[in-house]
């Protein structure tokens, strides 16, 4: 498949979700065929694109412990060209179930392995830690995508996960590469933020991206109507702010597949249901 994409930082309230949504649904629109897989127990990517948690037939874990096929346990054009593996309730219970089984770490990347001919891009929105689920999204990926928020400790928190990371390919995936740094809820008014992003840039200026992600009352509010940023409000600085995003990742994921048989033009077989 060659563009799998994770959503990883273990810290909570950086904006992972909004972003995994984002920039799905971006990708969708521009004709990538997208999976977005939920990862996380809380179930907040679900939720956010409308889909009630307790209603899904099928969920990431039934995938990860029951070995249920990912083509016929994801919610088919949740937006069109986008399908969805949700999660709910049950998967804050995999953690311990998963410790329990052979290579629990590898579990997601060989149910990924069935699909590989169904989509152009997936992308994994792990939970805000370092467990076995986030372990999963990592060994699953072929990229990963950190968001890092505009405030004094993200600097520290990026410590954490480059060694987090840097574990995954010694043990795991040793092809996991990081496509890139997205600055979020960024405020501009603010010194401090500035300063951040400065100092983020200074250290990561070949892994930075250039869009940042504003503090934004639309972006907060889209995900209690069911709605990404582009439905919700299309002329926002949010949604301007994820299209550069998108384009940014497309440019990127394009340069790294030369020469491999992936394609992000949208325009070959399209397998339906």
């Amino acid at each position: 498949m060659g563009n799998v994409i994770a959503l990883a930082n273990q810290k909570g309230g950086v904006g992972k979700t909004t972003t995994a949504i984002n920039l799905a649904c971006y990708l969708a629109s521009e004709g990538h065929r997208t999976l977005l897989i939920d990862l996380d127990p809380q179930g907040n990517a679900t939720s956010s694109l409308g889909v009630e948690k307790r209603g899904v037939p099928a969920s990431t874990y039934d995938v990860l412990l029951n070995e249920a096929p990912v083509e016929s346990s994801a919610i088919r054009m949740v937006r069109p060209d986008l399908d969805l593996l949700a999660a709910n309730k049950e998967l804050a219970g995999a953690e311990k179930e998963l410790n329990d089984l052979t290579r629990p770490h590898h579990r997601l990347r060989r149910a990924l392995e069935s699909v590989q001919h169904r989509y152009d891009v997936v992308v994994i929105d792990c939970p805000p830690s370092m467990g076995l689920l986030t372990l999963n999204g990592l060994t699953a990926a072929d990229s990963v995508i950190i968001p890092v928020q505009s405030e004094y400790l993200a600097l520290e928190g990026l410590a954490e996960i480059f060694n987090t990371i840097e574990l995954v390919q010694q043990r795991l995936n040793p092809d996991l590469r990081i496509l890139g740094l997205v600055m979020t809820m960024f405020d501009s008014r603010t010194r401090l933020a500035i300063d951040v992003v400065k100092d983020v840039h200074r250290l990561n200026p070949r892994r930075m991206f250039n869009a940042l992600i504003p503090r934004s009352i639309r972006l907060a509010e889209a995900p209690s109507h069911g709605m990404s940023i582009f439905e919700y409000d299309n002329g926002s600085r949010g949604a301007e702010a994820y299209r550069l995003l998108g384009a940014e990742v497309v440019a990127r994921l394009a340069s790294q597949s030369v020469g491999q048989p992936v394609s992000l033009s949208g325009d070959h077989d399209r397998r339906t249901a």
